[in-house]
Protein backbone atom coordinates (compact mmCIF):
# COMPACT_ATOMS: atom_id res chain seq x y z
CA UNK A 1 0.00 0.00 0.00
CA UNK A 2 1.24 3.45 -0.89
CA UNK A 3 1.39 5.82 2.09
CA UNK A 4 -1.23 8.56 1.85
CA UNK A 5 -3.13 6.85 -0.97
CA UNK A 6 -6.29 6.29 1.09
CA UNK A 7 -6.42 9.96 1.97
CA UNK A 8 -5.94 10.96 -1.68
CA UNK A 9 -8.69 8.58 -2.83
CA UNK A 10 -11.05 9.87 -0.14
CA UNK A 11 -10.33 13.46 -1.21
CA UNK A 12 -10.97 12.68 -4.89
CA UNK A 13 -14.20 10.89 -3.96
CA UNK A 14 -15.30 13.86 -1.83
CA UNK A 15 -14.58 16.32 -4.64
CA UNK A 16 -16.39 14.22 -7.24
CA UNK A 17 -19.37 13.80 -4.93
CA UNK A 18 -19.61 17.54 -4.38
CA UNK A 19 -20.00 18.03 -8.16
CA UNK A 20 -22.75 15.45 -8.64
CA UNK A 21 -25.96 16.95 -9.93
CA UNK A 22 -28.84 17.34 -7.50
CA UNK A 23 -32.47 17.09 -8.55
CA UNK A 24 -35.93 17.94 -7.18
CA UNK A 25 -39.18 16.08 -7.39
CA UNK A 26 -41.68 18.75 -8.41
CA UNK A 27 -45.33 18.00 -7.59
CA UNK A 28 -47.86 19.93 -9.66
CA UNK A 29 -51.20 21.29 -8.50
CA UNK A 30 -54.35 19.97 -10.14
CA UNK A 31 -58.09 20.11 -9.61
CA UNK A 32 -58.45 16.33 -9.23
CA UNK A 33 -56.45 15.11 -6.23
CA UNK A 34 -57.48 15.97 -2.69
CA UNK A 35 -55.20 17.44 -0.04
CA UNK A 36 -55.59 14.22 1.92
CA UNK A 37 -54.43 12.07 -1.01
CA UNK A 38 -51.39 14.28 -1.69
CA UNK A 39 -50.50 14.33 2.02
CA UNK A 40 -50.85 10.55 2.31
CA UNK A 41 -48.69 10.09 -0.81
CA UNK A 42 -45.93 12.37 0.44
CA UNK A 43 -45.85 10.54 3.78
CA UNK A 44 -45.80 7.06 2.24
CA UNK A 45 -43.60 7.69 -0.80
CA UNK A 46 -41.24 10.47 0.29
CA UNK A 47 -41.06 9.70 4.01
CA UNK A 48 -42.37 13.12 5.04
CA UNK A 49 -43.82 13.71 8.47
CA UNK A 50 -47.49 14.65 8.53
CA UNK A 51 -46.58 18.28 9.19
CA UNK A 52 -44.08 18.36 6.27
CA UNK A 53 -46.60 16.77 3.94
CA UNK A 54 -49.33 19.24 4.94
CA UNK A 55 -46.99 22.20 4.36
CA UNK A 56 -45.94 20.84 0.97
CA UNK A 57 -49.58 20.28 -0.04
CA UNK A 58 -50.44 23.86 0.85
CA UNK A 59 -47.46 25.21 -1.12
CA UNK A 60 -48.37 23.03 -4.11
CA UNK A 61 -51.90 24.43 -3.96
CA UNK A 62 -50.92 28.08 -3.61
CA UNK A 63 -47.87 28.17 -5.92
CA UNK A 64 -49.03 25.67 -8.53
CA UNK A 65 -46.03 23.42 -7.95
CA UNK A 66 -43.47 22.69 -5.25
CA UNK A 67 -40.19 20.80 -4.88
CA UNK A 68 -41.07 18.12 -2.32
CA UNK A 69 -37.80 16.19 -2.29
CA UNK A 70 -34.15 16.71 -3.29
CA UNK A 71 -31.50 14.15 -4.13
CA UNK A 72 -29.80 12.21 -6.87
CA UNK A 73 -31.74 11.27 -9.97
CA UNK A 74 -31.30 7.58 -9.16
CA UNK A 75 -32.83 8.02 -5.69
CA UNK A 76 -35.70 10.25 -6.84
CA UNK A 77 -36.79 8.36 -9.98
CA UNK A 78 -38.60 5.50 -8.16
CA UNK A 79 -40.28 7.99 -5.82
CA UNK A 80 -41.42 10.19 -8.69
CA UNK A 81 -42.79 7.13 -10.48
CA UNK A 82 -44.67 6.08 -7.34
CA UNK A 83 -46.22 9.55 -7.07
CA UNK A 84 -47.34 9.58 -10.70
CA UNK A 85 -48.64 6.00 -10.35
CA UNK A 86 -51.05 7.45 -7.78
CA UNK A 87 -52.39 9.93 -10.33
CA UNK A 88 -50.50 12.95 -9.03
CA UNK A 89 -48.50 15.06 -11.49
CA UNK A 90 -44.80 15.00 -10.69
CA UNK A 91 -41.57 15.59 -12.57
CA UNK A 92 -37.86 15.51 -11.81
CA UNK A 93 -35.91 18.68 -12.49
CA UNK A 94 -32.26 19.53 -12.06
CA UNK A 95 -31.57 22.07 -9.33
CA UNK A 96 -30.24 25.38 -10.61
Amino acid sequence: MIPGRETLEETVTDVLTSFEKTYHIIVWNDEVNTFEWVIETLIEVCGHTEEQAEQCAMLIHTRGKYAVKNGSYEDLKPQCDAITDRGIGATIEEMA
